[in-house]
């Protein structure tokens, strides 16, 4: 059995070109750029530390050798691997954001969204790019134009790119002509503030903020708030602060608020310096309308901002069933709580009634069998449109085929003759003789409407079978032309900053650093 040679003193450092020392420093590189931590971790004590127990012959590079060398290696590595796949999609749908990192400086971000030759849905955040120009809808249309262009894809095969509301991203879309998906989860934000416009909700919350202040920064109003739970047999739960560009952590607030109510009012009642926090019988009111409103919205924002699901299926459905059942009108509703959900519905009707936006959400949602053409309220033009595009796309392929061109032949029958490039001349092709098969071949007219009737059938072969559970994975279960590029659309956007500032404290990282780092965040398996 082989052991390992024993050194007198301190051990032989491997050597930089050696295999070993090489896997350790990308693993040491990926363990970097997946947890998203500045390069001066190589260099603290801690770390060395640690390296040293690990794998005591392996000497830990500066980190400008991490971030000059080793980073940008891995990252250019997976480019290449990455560019070879996007490269060869012939549909692809596209999510785009513009934010601000925690030192306020500007990116722009592009995150790509396919179905892979297996049949999964898969999302690659190609680029987190520096922005420091002006804004602008004109600037921003051909940032993103460069950003396709770098990675060589092209426009036609996008099927559209879900944004959020910001007037200079809209305008940058309609300046280059792509069709554009309004994030759901942006669109329901706003309908939700549109709908809190309202005096007597603006006192009731600011009168929950400062209480959930007040015990955010007092230790002995926490552990009082836990003696009043255990007494009063509630449930254990510590108030939750808002954060101002999520409402759904505003409902959580006020969920919480009115879950601890009673807790909240024996601790108030019992501090002489903040009793005048206790909540009038009208405040608690307000904030029991309003979490019956809007609690069952919680779960649709994050259901619809997954990338490993199929989600722009669900936008149709979902909208019909806020209509029906999550935003109906109740009987037990208050005045108040009928005034949200009216406002709300209102909004998201009108914004996703524009017919390019239906229609995309029409085609998707019929093209998934777990609701075909249950929610379509013009079965007739949206399966004509799905029609032409199986049509369209049968064309495209048979024009892609390889075969001669007949141009040349037709100019010189018709001159009787040709030259070549020298001036010789070049006498006709000589007719060949039909044979007795080629009368019964079929003209290209018939060769198109036997496509036609042949589509036709298979699109009402698909609405014939039942539709499958609600649960089930529509993409394991296709069977329809393999024409599914509406579906790889997503909802909504997630947004990068998201991703990559919650995993770590990072403080400043250089531009170029941030792209690398972001895009092979979330590369699982590359």
């Amino acid at each position: 059995m082989y052991q390992e040679p024993r050194y007198p003193g301190k051990r032989v450092p491997y050597e930089r070109k050696s295999k070993r020392w090489q896997d350790v420093t990308n693993a040491v590189t990926k363990f970097i750029a997946r947890e998203m931590l500045p390069m001066r971790l190589v260099e603290s004590e801690s770390f060395t530390e640690l390296v040293n127990v690990l794998e005591p012959r392996y000497t830990v590079p500066s980190r400008k050798y991490f971030s000059g060398t080793a980073l940008p290696t891995l990252y250019n590595d997976t480019r290449r691997a990455v560019e070879k796949e996007v490269q060869s999609l012939t549909h692809f749908a596209t999510t785009t954001d513009l934010w601000s990192s925690r030192t306020s400086e500007p990116y722009l971000s592009l995150t790509i969204h396919f179905i892979d030759e297996s049949w999964r849905l898969r999302s690659y955040c190609l680029q987190t790019s520096y922005f420091p120009e002006s804004h602008t809808g004109e600037i921003i249309a051909l940032g993103l134009k460069d950003a396709l262009a770098s990675w060589s894809l092209k426009e036609e095969a996008m099927v559209c790119m879900t944004t959020d509301s910001g007037a200079n991203v809209v305008s940058a879309l309609r300046i280059n002509n792509w069709k554009r998906l309004p994030c759901f989860g942006h669109r329901l934000h706003i309908a939700i503030e549109r709908s809190m416009r309202d005096t007597k909700i603006d006192r009731a919350i600011g009168v929950c903020k400062k209480v959930v202040g007040a015990f955010s920064n007092s230790w002995n109003l926490k552990k009082a708030l836990a003696d009043a739970q255990t007494q009063m047999k509630l449930p254990e739960h510590k108030l939750i602060t808002e954060s101002p560009t999520r409402w759904g952590s505003r409902q959580r607030m006020i969920e919480r608020f009115v879950e601890q109510e009673k807790a909240i009012r024996h601790v108030l009642g019992g501090d002489k310096k903040r009793r005048q926090l206790i909540p009038s019988w009208q405040d608690i009111d307000v904030l029991e309308s309003v979490s019956k409103a809007l609690s069952p919205l919680l779960e649709f924002t994050d259901a619809l901002s997954g990338e490993q699901v199929v989600t722009i299926s669900y936008l149709k459905p979902v909208l019909s069933l806020f209509n029906s059942e999550v935003l109906a009108e109740k009987s037990d509703d208050t005045q108040l709580t009928k005034q949200i959900k009216e406002s709300i519905l209102d909004y998201l009707n009108t914004k996703y009634r524009d017919d390019n936006v239906d229609d995309l959400l029409s085609v998707a949602s019929t093209l998934d069998p777990r609701f075909k053409n249950r929610y379509n309220d013009d079965d007739q033009m949206i399966m004509s449109t799905i029609s032409s595009e199986l049509m369209a796309m049968t064309t495209q392929e048979e024009s892609s085929a390889p075969g001669p061109s007949t141009a040349k032949a037709e100019g010189a029958i018709a001159e009787g003759g040709a030259k070549g490039d020298d001036d010789t001349y070049e006498p006709p092709a000589k007719k060949t003789k039909k044979s007795f098969g080629s009368y019964f071949k079929k003209s290209v007219r018939e060769e198109r409407e036997s496509q036609a009737n042949a589509i036709e059938k298979e699109i009402n072969s698909y609405l014939l079978i039942p539709e499958v559970d609600s649960d089930v994975n529509p993409l394991e279960c296709v069977c329809l032309h393999p024409d599914v590029r509406w579906i790889a659309s997503v909802a909504s956007v997630e947004p990068p900053q998201e991703t990559i500032e919650t995993n770590g404290k990072m403080g400043r990282i250089v531009s170029s650093v941030y792209d690398q780092q972001g895009f092979l965040l979330k590369l699982d398996g590359k």
